[in-house]
């Protein structure tokens, strides 16, 4: 008997089941806070890094632009996080880690066709994981950051792509 409750308490902390008065999170609510949060990371990074060595005014601007506004959203992801006992990541991943040794290398309008390139790739797929979780998030909290942030990422993908056709890039790899 004693066995068999040791197990079942195993599994419920293995599986994301309510613990210590903290609602399940779905696995794939998980997976959208633990990736936004990683790429939001990125964008931080990687836009500080084009607020100094874009060419432009408008890139410098942008770049700016990216790193506030997802400070600001990181911020508020991360005590949602919290709140539902998400571990969320602390430094970037491999392949954000390589883009922003690519970036920093390069200068003039090599930089600035790489960064945009960047921008407007990521926040493609950005504005296609906050519309799903907007939809269809088994969590309410999460469900409602993602709605309620889908219209800045949205706005972020508008302005990358406006700098893309100034740039002359396709935004594509």
């Amino acid at each position: 008997m004693m066995k068999a409750i040791v197990v079942g308490a195993v599994l419920a902390l293995g599986t994301g089941s309510p613990v210590a008065g903290k609602a399940a999170t779905s696995t794939a609510d998980q997976r959208f806070v633990t990736n936004t949060a990683r790429d939001g990371m990125a964008e931080v990074e990687l836009s500080k890094i084009a607020a100094e060595k874009a060419m432009s005014a408008e890139g410098k601007n942008f770049g700016q632009r990216m790193a506030d506004d997802h400070s600001k959203a990181g911020d508020e992801l991360k005590t949602l996080a919290q709140n539902k006992g998400i571990t969320v990541p602390t430094e970037m991943d491999a392949n954000h880690k390589a883009l922003r040794d690519r970036l920093l290398k390069m200068s003039g309008e090599s930089f600035d066709h790489a960064y945009i390139a960047a921008m407007v790739n990521g926040h493609r797929a950005a504005v296609n994981a906050f519309r799903v979780e907007s939809r269809t998030g088994k969590d309410a909290d999460v469900k409602a950051w993602a709605a309620k942030t889908l219209s800045t990422v949205s706005d972020h993908l508008k302005v990358a792509q406006s700098l893309n056709k100034a740039v002359g890039t396709s935004g594509k790899k």
